[in-house]
C-alpha cells in the first residue's frame, strides 16, 4: 500500500473557522471558533507590534491555528497516512488570500509538509483583530536575520554562533507559548517573546501525535517576524541530523518528516513572497554539521551561555519527572541524539538530567531511576524507535544505501540551488560523521547495553 492514498478514496473533513460562534454553519462541518478556541496572549502579541503591524499578521496566525486544529483533530488511518481537509477561514483581506499565487503556495507548502490533502477557501472576517496598546516596539534598522529560538540545545548554540558575527542584527523569535497571565511590563523589553496564541480543544483531546503542523506554525511565525523586522532571512538552527535525518529515515508507513528541511522551507519562501510581497529566505548554517560539532564550536566561544539547562526531550513534564522534579526522559530519539552529541563533543551532564540514568544497563527497564513511576509501553516504544532511527541514519553512510542518499542529495541540490556533486559530498560527509559519533557512543556503553543489543551492533 502506498504511503499516500489517492484523495478520492479519503473521506473529507470539512471545517468552518468562524469569528465567534457556530451560527449559520453547515451541520456536517466541524466548527473552530476564533474567539472561543484560540487563546490569544495580548501581552505576547504586543511583542510583534512594530510600526507596520497590520491585520494580515493576525490573519496569518489564524490560518496557522486552523491548520493546527485540523491536524490535531483527526487521527491518521492505521494502514495508510493521508487525510483530507477542506477549511473555510475568515480573514480581513480575503481577496489577497484567495489570490491564485497565495492559495496555491499555501496548499503546496501544507500538503508537502503533512502528506495530507488540503482545500482552502477564505471569506471576509467580521471580527476585529486584537486591540494592541498605542506603543510600538523600536525597530533596529540594521536587522538582518531572525532565528527560531526554543529551549533546545541547537537553538542556544546556533544563536550564539550566528550572533557572534551578527550581534544586534540577529533577533530571536521565541517559540514557547507565553502564559496569558504574563504581564505586559515583563514582556515590554522583548521582541517576539513567544507564540502569541494556543489552540484549545474543549475536551482536551489531541488525537493525532505526529504534529506535522508544528513545522508550518513555526515557519510562519519566523516569516512574520522577518516581515515585521524587515529582515531578509530566517535562521533554522537544526543540525544535519535533525534537518535531513528525519526525512531520510522514515518509520514504517510514515510520510517523511520535512519540518526543518529545505524542501519545505523553499515552499514557505514562495508563500511569503506571494502573501507579504517580500523575499524572505531560510538559512541553514548547520545543515552539514552534526549536533556534536555545533555544540563543540559553541562551547569554544568565549561568550557562550552554557548548555546544561537546555531541553531536548519530546516527553511532556508529566511523563519525565522523578519525585516531582522535571527531567528529560533520556531515551527518545531527541534525548539519545543529545547524549550522543555530548559524548562526541567531550562534555557530560549531571546524572539527574535524565529519567534513564544508566544507559549501560542490560535492559531498558534497568536504565531508569528506581524512583521513576511512569515507565510504560509508550515510553519503551519511543526508546526503541529512537535507537533504530539513529542506527539506521548511521547505516546511510555505508555503501548499500548509496542510491537512496544520492536521490536525497539530488532533491536537496534542487532546493538549495547548488551543484549536485557538492551537495552529495556534503551529505555523505555529515552522515559519515554521524555514524562515527553514534558508533563511538554505543561502543563506550559496552556490548551488554540494551542500546547495543537493540541496534544489533557487534562491538
Amino acid at each position: 500500500m502506498s504511503i499516500l492514498s489517492t484523495a478520492d478514496s479519503i473521506r473529507e473533513t470539512a471545517i468552518n473557522v468562524v469569528d465567534d460562534d457556530a451560527s449559520g454553519s453547515e451541520p456536517d462541518h466541524r466548527v473552530f471558533s476564533i474567539r472561543r478556541d484560540i487563546r490569544v496572549s495580548t501581552a505576547a502579541l504586543e511583542t510583534y507590534a512594530f510600526a507596520d503591524y497590520e491585520p494580515l499578521v493576525f490573519d496569518a496566525m489564524v490560518v496557522a491555528a486552523a491548520i493546527e486544529y485540523a491536524d490535531r483533530l483527526i487521527r491518521r488511518p492505521q494502514l495508510s497516512w493521508s487525510r483530507r481537509f477542506a477549511l473555510r477561514i475568515p480573514v480581513h483581506d480575503p481577496e489577497r488570500w484567495n489570490a491564485e499565487d497565495v492559495r496555491e503556495a499555501l496548499t503546496d507548502a501544507v500538503e508537502f509538509l503533512t502528506g495530507d490533502y488540503w482545500t482552502f477557501n477564505f471569506v471576509r472576517s467580521t471580527l476585529p483583530p486584537p486591540t494592541l496598546g498605542p506603543e510600538r516596539l523600536p525597530l533596529a534598522p540594521e536587522t538582518q536575520a531572525v532565528i527560531a529560538y526554543s529551549d533546545g540545545l541547537d537553538s542556544r548554540a546556533v544563536a550564539g554562533l550566528v550572533g557572534s558575527s551578527l550581534g544586534s542584527r540577529l533577533i530571536k523569535v521565541r517559540l514557547g507559548t507565553v502564559s496569558r497571565r504574563t504581564s505586559r511590563r515583563n514582556l515590554r523589553a522583548l521582541q517576539f517573546a513567544g507564540v502569541p496564541y494556543d489552540v484549545r480543544f474543549p475536551d482536551g483531546s489531541n488525537k493525532e501525535p505526529t504534529s506535522r503542523h508544528r513545522g508550518f506554525k513555526f515557519a510562519m511565525l519566523g516569516g512574520i517576524a522577518a516581515y515585521l523586522a524587515h529582515a531578509g532571512s530566517v535562521v533554522i538552527p537544526e543540525s544535519g541530523q535533525g534537518a535531513v535525518g528525519a526525512a531520510l529515515v522514515t518509520v514504517a508507513h510514515g510520510y517523511p518528516d520535512y519540518r526543518n528541511h529545505p524542501l519545505f522551507t523553499r515552499r514557505m519562501e514562495r508563500l511569503f513572497a506571494a502573501l507579504f510581497g517580500r523575499s524572505i529566505r531560510f538559512a541553514f548554517p548547520r545543515l552539514w554539521h552534526t549536533k556534536a560539532e555545533t555544540l563543540r564550536e559553541y562551547l569554544a566561544l568565549p561568550t557562550n551561555d552554557g548548555w546544561s539547562d537546555t531541553r531536548s526531550c519530546w516527553q511532556g513534564n508529566q511523563w519525565a519527572t522523578v519525585n516531582g522534579k522535571r527531567r528529560q526522559c533520556g531515551v527518545c530519539a531527541a534525548c539519545l541524539l543529545r547524549r550522543m552529541s555530548a559524548h562526541a563533543a567531550g562534555v557530560s551532564e549531571a546524572r539527574e538530567t535524565y529519567v534513564a540514568t544508566n544507559l549501560t544497563a542490560a535492559t531498558l527497564d534497568g536504565a531508569f531511576d528506581p524512583d521513576f513511576k511512569r515507565n510504560n509501553a509508550a515510553l519503551r516504544e519511543y526508546a526503541h524507535a529512537g535507537i533504530l532511527h539513529l542506527d539506521h541514519l548511521a547505516d546511510m553512510a555505508d555503501h548499500p544505501h548509496r542510491a537512496e542518499v544520492r536521490n536525497h542529495a539530488a532533491l536537496l541540490a534542487g532546493a538549495l540551488n547548488e551543484p549536485f556533486a557538492e551537495i552529495e559530498a556534503k551529505l555523505r560527509a555529515m552522515l559519515t560523521q554521524h555514524a562515527a559519533e553514534w558508533r563511538g557512543f554505543v561502543g563506550q556503553l559496552g556490548e551488554s547495553s540494551f542500546i547495543a543489543k537493540r541496534a544489533g551492533m557487534k562491538l
